[in-house]
């Protein structure tokens, strides 16, 4: 029944996790000397997750049946008629990723027992992660600009902690830093465009903003001939580019890997680097009034889809494989935005949460199976002693190729479908790479599989010549790392593969049950708002509807394009790796150049190293040199010193002490003061 949703009930979704974190950063850390222990600091965490997912679960249901909220919580200041507000807009959109980021982090809150069971910071990381959540729900349930920054920055503040959570090892200290630089620059053009915005409509609040969009459309920036709505479309994007991964500011998020594996499935899988599609998602009313903001978002999209995904293929780290998968997947759900097709980007958003999810989590179960070594040519035939992580892993490839009747195919495919039926410029280029993505996606994700889990058993053995890099490991450099002479893998404990096991069951069916009723129904009427121009999701609808349902268009399916195209990714992948491997290596004699390309990661970071961080020291010692040096310490401190000191040596010799010299100066001054003032003999 149709009615308001309580705000108190709502305000417990983001304080339960707050106050867990609360509990295990405070009591249960050095600093306030460790009153609670392991136990309690795991045990309120995930207390406040799981009541925080319930009351998600329940919202999500009310909301299924017409409720819903939008409306202040607190008001922190009037600043005269600007309104400064915490406030929450609960609607299909909030719900679903209300649901998403509980779930998810329940799920590694739970994994995290025994992942980090041996190391001295858990009570921390625990804190840290649901300190992580807490900034999510407050980014997803704002209804207004200032309440989406405070949670935009939170979680960009919690992701610099856990990145860098082993603070001793400098890979991760350069790792944070690197993230959150990179975000920086993409939170300063966010920042841009809510200022513009703010200018402009007077309010912060998302539907004041949006009632005046259609007076924005006809405004211009100030000075310039550019259009005020395409200008501040472009600056929001800038910052999911940022926090999303976009190339080019997608640097941060491999290296990210050298934070534990738990934090890469709940950060940079599933949840903050979604952060951004959700914010373009929420922005439709305003991005539809812009077909030139569309264009960048779909090229952005495009470029950061198929190159990214070529990355992935020459990677060893089994972590930064599944990082490589994101970013291309990212771009995926960004070439959606762009094609208007912001359900079926949600979507996607929503089936990638648990299958990457479990990618990540099932890396993680490996390496510890591995003692620690994340290196996949020192793996194979992990199939035999760690099963559970073995399907997992398989079901959550399967379903991120896009295989028919998995979750992955029906986002995927209508992603691809999307794009094709777009008229947006630049949609042919975006077509053709996610067309081209599928086979990469294939090939890499497969590569991986086979290496991992089947053929050889590579471990144990001595690696002769062969480049062993340690820098990603998860633990100290003292810490041995990988299986000695003799030892086997393992499975996990309980407490690790349960997780995996209830994140496979949504990687299979979730995509399936909700299509029709995400993409195709009134799920977000009033919430997403497309152009009538804009006719790709019509397209989608009325093929859908001529393929009977999801069952039908997983039977279609076996026809197409993609499902031939990742078909043919998982053969060559089976071929090189399982049947000849040789093949590999000849690619890599007669193609070293694009191998060189591909290992520097396109010179991204040589190119930033040289332009700007160069750039920046050698302007700050130019500054340093010549301004603070030379200007202010030289000119204005040390040079107004030695004026004085020089007036001074010059005046002191009219200083004699004889009472004649001062009555002669008096009299000189006397006749000066006549001369002055005495009319002048010839004046008129």
């Amino acid at each position: 029944m149709a009615g308001q949703l309580n705000p108190n009930l709502l305000l417990a979704v983001p304080l339960a996790p707050l106050a867990g974190s609360a509990i295990a950063g405070l009591l249960g850390t050095k600093f306030f000397g460790n009153v609670v222990g392991r136990k309690t600091s795991h045990t309120a965490t995930i207390g406040g997750v799981l009541i925080a997912f319930i009351i998600s679960f329940m919202t999500l249901m009310d909301v299924l049946d017409g409720a819903m909220f939008n409306g202040t919580i607190y008001n922190w200041m009037t600043v005269g008629g600007l309104k400064l507000e915490i406030g929450f807009q609960i609607d299909s959109l909030t719900a679903m990723m209300m649901n998403v980021v509980t779930f998810v982090s329940l799920m590694v809150h739970i994994y995290t027992i025994g992942y980090m069971a041996d190391d001295e910071g858990y009570n921390r990381f625990f804190s840290y992660i649901s300190l992580f959540t807490f900034s999510m729900l407050m980014l997803v349930m704002s209804n207004n600009f200032l309440q989406l920054f405070f949670g935009w920055e939170a979680v960009g503040l919690v992701s610099y902690l856990l990145i860098g959570f082993w603070y001793t090892r400098p890979t991760a200290i350069f790792a944070n830093m690197k993230a959150f630089l990179v975000n920086r620059v993409g939170d300063f053009g966010f920042i841009l465009g809510i200022g513009l915005l703010l200018a402009y409509s007077g309010s912060l609040n998302y539907g004041e903003v949006f009632a005046k969009s259609g007076e924005l459309a006809k405004m211009t920036v100030p000075g310039t001939s550019w259009n005020l709505i395409t200008a501040a479309c472009i600056c929001l994007f800038i910052g999911a580019m940022g926090k999303s991964a976009q190339f080019p500011l997608h640097v941060w998020l491999p290296d990210s890997m050298e934070g534990p594996t738990p934090i890469s499935a709940l950060i940079h899988a599933a949840t903050m680097v979604t952060a951004g599609i959700f914010m373009v998602t929420r922005m439709s009313p305003l991005f539809e009034l812009s077909n030139t903001a569309l264009s960048f978002v779909l090229v952005i999209g495009a470029i950061t889809a198929l190159f990214m995904g070529f990355l992935g293929i020459i990677q060893n780290d089994i972590k930064r494989v599944v990082a490589y998968s994101t970013l291309s997947q990212l771009g995926y759900m960004t070439v959606a935005l762009g094609a208007s097709a912001y359900s079926v980007a949600v979507f996607h958003l929503m089936t990638h949460a648990f299958f990457k999810a479990l990618l990540f989590l099932g890396a993680g179960a490996v390496i510890i199976g591995m003692h620690h070594d994340q290196d996949i040519r020192n793996m194979g035939g992990l199939r035999k002693y760690m099963p559970i992580t073995w399907i997992t892993s398989l079901l959550g490839s399967l379903a991120l190729i896009g295989t028919p009747f998995f979750s992955g195919f029906y986002s995927k495919d209508s992603i691809i479908e999307a794009v094709h039926e777009t008229h947006i410029w630049g949609a042919g280029f975006a077509y053709y790479a996610v067309l081209a993505g599928v086979f990469v996606t294939a090939f890499y994700s497969f590569r991986m599989y086979f290496l991992v889990f089947h053929g050889e058993e590579r471990f144990g053995k001595p690696h002769p010549g062969e480049h062993q890099d340690h820098s990603h490991d998860e633990h100290s450099d003292e810490h041995h790392h990988g299986l000695a002479p003799g030892e086997k893998p393992h499975e996990a404990p309980l407490v690790v593969t349960l997780p995996l096991m209830l994140l496979a069951i949504p990687s299979v069916f979730i995509g399936g049950l909700t299509i029709g009723g995400m993409l195709y129904s009134d799920f977000f009427k009033d919430v997403i708002f497309v152009s009538e121009s804009h006719h790709a999701m019509k397209e989608l609808a009325k093929g859908f509807g001529e393929m009977h349902g999801a069952i039908g268009m997983g039977m279609h399916a076996f026809t197409s394009l993609p499902f031939l195209l990742a078909l043919a990714g998982v053969a060559s992948a089976y071929y090189c790796y399982m049947v000849n491997p040789k093949v590999p290596a000849w690619f890599l004699a007669k193609f070293r150049v694009l191998h060189t390309l591909l290992d520097n990661k396109y010179y991204m970071d040589a190119i930033y190293e040289a332009v700007f961080a160069r750039g920046a020291r050698l302007l700050g010692t130019g500054l340093w040199a010549a301004g603070d040096r030379g200007l202010i310490d030289g000119l204005i401190v040390n040079g107004s010193a030695k004026v004085v000191a020089w007036f001074a040596a010059v005046i002191r010799h009219l200083q004699s002490g004889y009472i004649y010299h001062y009555a002669f100066v008096m009299i000189l001054g006397v006749l000066g003061f006549l001369l002055w003032f005495m009319p002048f003999p010839f004046a008129k």
